[in-house]
């Protein structure tokens, strides 16, 4: 499976793990995190980024709490779609890219977002596209946040692991602080999150 595989299998998604399932559980502990993050190193007119906001659950309810200047980038078709019909406030003032995070990205300008955030989004990047990171690091002006799935071991991987879920779509565990302090970010808060980790990272 390549890079392109992997996208394909998010952009055709329905059922589980699809916009419409994820609009169906709305806002969740994942949310809250994001929010309480956020909340502690910026302030509300912050411009903010989603990677991989799928039917916009947490990008909603940053919404409700106050942030308006959001955008989200998302693969699948019926995102939006849905969007429009679970959170159509957030759908109607946000701005949203549909097509894949590799493609959108590096078109954006130095520092055109003062967040960037991904909830359980980068983990599935494929290796052969790790490039993006270093267009992520070069649009965010402040604040990196992922919440991620860093699998179970105490130790980050020493290099890409991957692991899949239902037999069928890839999950790549990484050492997320080396990745974004090697791109000039500091690592400056760490939260268990369920079955994720939540790191943030400011810039140096």
């Amino acid at each position: 499976m390549d890079s392109h595989d992997v996208r394909r299998q998010w952009a055709e998604r329905s059922g589980e793990f699809s916009p419409a399932y994820y609009a169906y559980y709305g806002p969740d502990e994942r949310s809250e995190a994001v929010l309480g993050v956020l909340e502690r190193f910026v302030d509300c007119d912050a411009r903010v980024l989603e990677l991989g906001c799928s039917s916009g659950r947490h990008l909603a309810h940053l919404h409700d709490e106050g942030f308006e200047r959001l955008a989200g980038i998302e693969l699948n078709d019926e995102a939006l779609a849905v969007m429009t019909d679970n959170y159509p406030d957030l759908a109607a003032t946000g701005r949203f890219y549909l097509d894949a995070i590799e493609d959108v990205v590096p078109s954006f300008d130095d520092d055109a977002f003062d967040v960037t955030y991904s909830v359980e989004t980068l983990q599935h990047i494929h290796p052969d596209a790790e490039w993006v990171f270093d267009d992520i690091a070069r649009v965010t002006d402040d604040l990196i946040v992922t919440v991620e799935n860093e699998g179970h071991d105490e130790e980050p991987p020493a290099e890409t692991e991957v692991n899949y879920v239902q037999d069928e779509v890839p999950l790549y565990y990484r050492d997320w602080n080396a990745v974004f302090t090697q791109r000039g970010f500091e690592q400056v808060a760490v939260e268990d999150c369920d079955r994720d980790t939540l790191r943030a990272f400011r810039a140096v």
